[in-house]
C-alpha cells in the first residue's frame, strides 16, 4: 500500500479567508445551474471512455493518453464544481480550465506497468474503502450544514471543518482513481491526508 503523501493521485484546495455571505444561500440550487448542465453532458461521456480504458489495459497493459487526459480534465473541472456549489470551499465560479486554487493531479502510469488482470478486481478489493467512505461522507454531510451556517453568520469556513471536508474528498478522488477509472494500481491510503 503507497502511503498518503507518495501516492500518485494528489487533490489540495487552498484555505478561503473570506466568504461570500449570500452566495452560500443561492450556489447550490441556483447559480451553479449552467455548470451542472454543463457537467453532466461531459459526464455522461464517462460511460464510454472508461470501458474503452479497461479493455486497453486488459489487453495492452496500457491505458490510453487520451482517455486519461479527458477524465482528468472532467474530474478536474467536476470538482471545481463540487468546490464551489457542493462543499462551499470556494467562491469563484467552477471555469473549464483555470485552476482556480484547487490542485488537482493523477500521475500518468508508465507504459506497459498496469497489471492487465487487476481491473477485473479493483472494485472488489477498494470494499474496505467504500464501507468507511461511505460512513465518512455521512459525517461529511453533517459538517457541511454546520459550514453552511458558519459561513452565513462570520463569512469564514472553519478551518478545521474545511480541512476534514478536503481529506474526505481526497480519500475518494484516491479510491474512485483506483477503482473506478483504473488510473493507477496503487492501492489507496486509507487517509485523509
Amino acid at each position: 500500500m503507497a502511503s498518503a503523501a507518495a501516492y500518485p493521485v494528489t487533490f489540495a484546495v487552498e484555505y478561503p479567508e473570506r466568504l461570500s455571505r449570500w452566495k452560500v444561500v443561492f450556489k447550490a440550487w441556483l447559480l451553479a445551474l449552467p455548470a451542472y448542465v454543463m457537467l453532466y453532458i461531459v459526464v455522461s461521456a464517462i460511460q464510454y471512455v472508461v470501458p474503452f480504458a479497461f479493455f486497453s489495459i486488459l489487453f495492452r497493459r496500457k491505458y490510453p493518453r487520451w482517455c486519461f487526459d479527458f477524465l482528468l480534465g472532467l474530474y478536474r473541472y467536476q470538482y471545481r464544481v463540487i468546490a464551489y456549489a457542493f462543499d462551499l470551499w470556494r467562491d469563484e465560479y467552477p471555469a473549464l480550465e483555470d485552476p482556480q486554487a484547487i490542485t488537482l493531479d493523477i500521475q500518468y502510469p508508465e507504459p506497459e506497468s498496469l497489471n492487465r488482470w487487476l481491473p477485473i478486481v479493483k472494485w472488489l478489493l477498494a470494499i474496505p474503502h467504500y464501507i468507511v467512505l461511505l460512513f465518512l461522507f455521512l459525517v461529511e454531510l453533517a459538517v457541511l450544514v454546520v459550514a453552511w451556517f458558519a459561513i452565513l453568520f462570520t463569512a469564514r469556513y472553519p478551518k478545521g471543518l474545511f480541512d476534514f471536508t478536503v481529506g474526505v474528498n481526497r480519500w475518494g478522488l484516491r479510491v474512485t482513481a483506483y477503482a473506478i477509472l483504473l488510473m493507477r494500481d496503487e492501492y489507496p491510503p486509507f487517509s485523509l491526508s
